[in-house]
């Protein structure tokens, strides 16, 4: 079957970065960005006032696209199911529905709600959708990685993979983090945002991950502790629209594996 010609063969999809970071002494909520293409306009608002109602109308970001896709019975009402606040307890994750498949994603301060957690979700979902969660601890050692960065931007010269004095001097400060959590190996992850070709956005974010790891292991970070990866403009967490937006999203993060 020809997907090109048959556009109703294409499912209905939909995934939720669930992006709630504790920062410092602070709690900081990054938007909530909520991407895929559904059916239909009431579908699509459906989604949004859920969402809205769980997190806050200025903390979500709408990139949902209407199209003729092909969605199971009552797909619209299975998705606003399972959005409920139990999702504030997930963080660096997200939840991906496409077609009947719902997965869950993310991480959990607390190792007793984790499966109390996946099985309130389970019960949620009905036949003939089905349900995968992948839950795991969020580990003291994220905690130290992340009050370190401050929810700080690392700067890169415009364009390039070439790090500003600001930026080496926000690493300075992650190399003395990295130092505090033992042997732990950490992934560089970057991201750019969605301004100009996406395959070389995804090569520049890749370049600028391994910028930041070849900086750190000038600062005596062994370079077997350190993993890359570029992800392009695939995870904003904020909407590219404004300059503001933008700028939150040409980010580099770090997550200890």
């Amino acid at each position: 079957m020809n997907m090109r010609n048959n556009p109703k063969s294409i499912w209905a999809s939909l995934l939720f970065g669930l992006c709630v970071l504790g920062q410092s002494h602070l709690l900081h909520a990054a938007p909530i960005v909520v991407e895929g293409v559904v059916p239909n306009e009431e579908s699509k608002q459906a989604i949004l006032v859920k969402m809205q109602s769980v997190y806050g109308a200025d903390q979500v970001v709408d990139k949902i696209q209407v199209r003729p896709v092909s969605a199971p019975s009552g797909w619209s009402d299975s998705v606003t199911r399972v959005i409920t606040p139990d999702l504030k307890k997930i963080s660096q994750g997200q939840l991906r529905v496409r077609g009947t498949q719902v997965d869950l994603t993310g991480k959990m301060t607390d190792p007793n709600q984790i499966q109390p957690t996946a099985s309130s979700f389970q019960a949620l979902v009905q036949q003939p959708y089905r349900f995968n969660a992948q839950l795991s601890v969020n580990q003291a050692e994220q905690k130290i990685i992340d009050d370190a960065l401050k929810n700080r931007i690392i700067e890169f010269e415009s364009g390039s993979a070439i790090l500003t004095a600001a930026g080496q001097q926000i690493l300075d400060e992650m190399a003395v983090a990295l130092n505090k959590v033992g042997g732990k190996k950490v992934k560089i992850i970057g991201h750019t945002d969605s301004s100009g070709d996406a395959t070389k956005n995804t090569v520049l974010s890749q370049q600028r991950a391994a910028a930041v790891q070849s900086y750190l292991v000038s600062k005596s970070i062994a370079a077997d502790r350190l993993s890359t990866e570029g992800k392009g403009s695939s995870q904003p967490v904020a909407d590219n629209a404004t300059a503001d937006g933008r700028k939150k999203n040409r980010r580099i993060e770090f997550e200890v594996l």
